[in-house]
């Protein structure tokens, strides 16, 4: 088959790759229905270094599960599944505590901007529908996959609950979906800091209350006039960037939470810094397997449409364009049609 490799930055090319197969008993293959193009893909897209060695790309996904391994139970072939970035046994100590994004034996997909994918420890990554979704469901499911599920994650890690006022820091796919999952804990004020006018447009349609265009002080000033000089209860950081991790911190209260799901590149604290602020900080890997039954019937009672956040479909044959538009900031999300 044909699938996305990426041979260095800014060097993506949709060539011939091995065929999947199942290598463990615990695996399975799935034809994907739909996949795209993650923010954190444009790291090494846009890095300076070179790659070690070539990389097949992709960790969202969603699709029909058409073979699995002799130890797989809880999926079979012909049901459709969406599964976490983050592969798990889904009953380990951590995964049972909730954070199977931290499993005993936790692996990172990758591999699935192609037209199969296999999935290791399919039984406690993957979770089928009863039901095959409609066409127009696809990308809905495909954003609980990842992008969602991390916006979710960094909503609850902030603390975001009824009553809360919330900033979200960061206006691409994740922190959009950061907007839309304020709005589901019970967010009273979303301030989405945003320049863009269409990404403005789509926090609004997802619960934003208030749009800051400014940053740094004036940013941080900005949020405190709206707030009566008190600042955000919850801060959801959504970039991974010094400048934004000081924005996120800049607007949280004392006592107050950032919840930070950006991967973070060279951020630093001081540990004086951090004392005197009196501010918690919690984040990483979004636990999404946890989220999946919640989000994935969200999606299919109608409830939530996250797959707006999809603003360029293309082929999967031309995936090198989907990262040169996300790379220009032309597109917020690709999704990418097998």
């Amino acid at each position: 088959m044909k699938a996305t490799v990426m041979h260095g930055p800014g060097d993506v090319r949709f060539e011939t790759v091995d065929d999947p197969k199942i290598l463990k008993p615990t695996d399975a293959i799935i034809q994907l229905s739909a996949t795209c193009i993650c923010g954190s893909d444009l790291w090494p897209y846009r890095s300076a270094a070179p790659f070690d060695a070539p990389m097949h790309m992709g960790h969202e996904y969603c699709g029909i599960v058409i073979e699995v391994g002799p130890d797989v139970k809880t999926v079979r072939p012909g049901q459709f599944v969406v599964g976490s970035f983050v592969l798990s046994d889904n009953t380990c100590p951590h995964c049972q505590f909730g954070f199977p994004s931290s499993c005993e034996q936790r692996e990172f997909m990758t591999g699935a901007q192609a037209p199969f994918a296999r999935v290791p420890l399919a039984d406690g990554t993957l979770l089928a529908t009863q039901d095959m979704p409609t066409a127009e469901q696809i990308p809905h499911m495909l954003a609980v996959s990842d992008v969602l599920g991390t916006g979710y994650y960094a909503a609850e890690a902030a603390g975001v609950k009824e009553g809360s006022t919330a900033v979200v820091v960061g206006d691409g796919a994740v922190g959009l979906m950061g907007v839309l999952s304020a709005k589901l804990r019970g967010a009273e004020r979303i301030i989405a800091m945003s320049r863009h006018p269409a990404r403005q447009k789509l926090a609004l349609e997802y619960g934003a209350t208030h749009i800051v265009e400014t940053r740094g002080d004036e940013g941080i000033s900005e949020v405190l006039e709206i707030t009566n000089g008190i600042g955000a209860d919850a801060v959801l950081e959504c970039v991974g960037l010094q400048q934004s991790m000081d924005q996120a911190m800049g607007v949280c209260r004392p006592g107050g939470s950032v919840g930070f799901v950006g991967v973070p590149h060279e951020v630093t604290f001081t540990g004086e810094g951090l004392f005197f602020q009196q501010k918690r900080l919690f984040g990483g890997p979004a636990p999404v397997r946890r989220y999946l039954p919640d989000l994935m019937d969200r999606v299919l009672k109608a409830e939530i449409e996250p797959g707006k956040v999809f603003d360029l479909e293309l082929p999967l044959d031309q995936v090198a364009e989907g990262y040169r538009a996300m790379d220009e900031r032309r597109a917020i999300k690709t999704l990418l049609r097998v």
